[in-house]
């Protein structure tokens, strides 16, 4: 058999920080949905499973709720397969009630009970739905005692994390990640880790379709798995179905004749207009050197969807020329010099070192401009 495997779908989930850009965000947790549906098409994939979180909270609105139910229901030829997570646990009157009340289209299947599943010819799901939050004990264990027809192919779904398994019962929603071999199953399809990772043989989280936030997975992955036959290992491949490269890039600084070669290089990135860069910036640069950064960042920035630097570990050094540029003498000299000694003053705490460098940046650029 062959099936989508895809997680973490989010939808709803809120992007404040990209401004009037949330909605554009928002939108494409939608078309990642799309996405999937064309390659559960292209690789004839009858079955898409989606290892829980598919709404980022509770109580979407009822615009939200629609919106996911709306996109699977155009692919009629693919069976979409929903079960309960951490964002959107199953509860009396919660969120997948509400979905049921709905109406949902008859390819859209909620597992909301821990009991096995016709999963398409000659195999069984056994989904492991959350009814809460935060669970002390590991729900897929009652797999190891699911009986299921001689010779069928048996695949588990849960949502939670491996790492931590067995420590103290300190871990929340946790996953034994021996569960194949203990359940006989033929995959452990996860869900809860944002990335694309394999815990096992047959234990894998798909990762996010569509990426939220940097760190993270860097494009949107769902995986096509295919399996032979019970107890017969599963093939696993993975396929970007993700619109936007969410990347953390960090780079030292030391002199301003490396700023070409660091613009050369971030001009250079894949899909650079959908790309979300965090650029986090180190060493030391003098004032001529920080001014033709920031030109070059804004202009940098306007390529891309986004760009958020982090400067924080990059100190500013005014050499006696670029003290000069801004004057001789007079005020304008008496504030840089003055702004000079708190930044290179050891007894300074970092906030003030860092509020003294910014203003001696602003003043050096009023004074002189960016292309100096």
């Amino acid at each position: 058999m062959r099936f989508i495997h895809t997680a973490d779908w989010q939808i709803g989930k809120p992007f404040k920080q990209f401004g009037d850009r949330e909605s554009v965000l928002r939108q494409a947790r939608l078309v990642a949905i799309e996405n999937i549906g064309r390659l559960a098409a292209k690789e004839g994939a009858a079955h898409v499973l989606v290892a829980g979180d598919v709404y980022d909270t509770e109580a979407p609105t009822p615009r939200t709720l629609l919106e996911p139910l709306e996109r699977m229901r155009r692919f009629s030829d693919v069976q979409w397969h929903m079960l309960p997570g951490n964002h959107d646990p199953h509860r009396p009157k919660g969120v997948w009630d509400r979905v049921l009340e709905s109406g949902p289209p008859a390819n859209v299947h909620l597992h909301l009970k821990p009991e096995p599943v016709d999963f398409g010819p000659g195999a069984m799901l056994l989904p492991a739905p959350l009814t809460r939050k935060t669970e002390g004990a590991d729900l897929t264990e009652w797999m190891d005692r699911a009986e299921t027809p001689l010779g069928a192919i048996r695949v588990g779904v849960a949502h939670g994390s491996v790492v931590g398994f067995g420590s103290g019962g300190e871990a929340t929603n946790p996953i034994d990640p021996r569960r194949p071999a203990l359940a006989r199953l033929d995959y452990l399809a996860l869900g809860d880790w944002h990335r694309t990772i394999q815990i096992g043989p047959s234990v894998w989280y798909s990762g996010t379709p569509e990426p939220d936030r940097a760190g993270g997975q860097e494009a949107g992955q769902a995986l096509v798995v295919e399996i032979p036959g019970p107890g017969a290992p599963a093939n696993v491949t993975s396929h970007k179905v993700g619109s936007y490269r969410w990347l953390t890039i960090e780079d030292q600084l030391s002199d301003a004749g490396e700023l070409e070669d660091l613009e050369t290089r971030l001009r250079g990135l894949p899909d650079l207009s959908s790309t979300i860069l965090r650029l986090w910036l180190k060493g030391s640069l003098q004032l001529t050197g920080r001014a033709e950064l920031d030109r070059r960042l804004l202009g940098i920035g306007a390529a891309m969807f986004h760009l958020d630097v982090d400067d924080t570990g990059l100190a500013i050094r005014p050499s006696a020329a670029d003290l000069e540029l801004i004057d001789f003498g007079g005020v304008l000299r008496h504030a840089a010099d003055r702004l000079k000694a708190v930044a290179e003053d050891a007894a300074v705490g970092p906030v003030e070192k860092r509020r003294a460098e910014d203003a001696l940046v602003q003043l050096f650029v009023m004074a002189v401009g960016t292309g100096a």
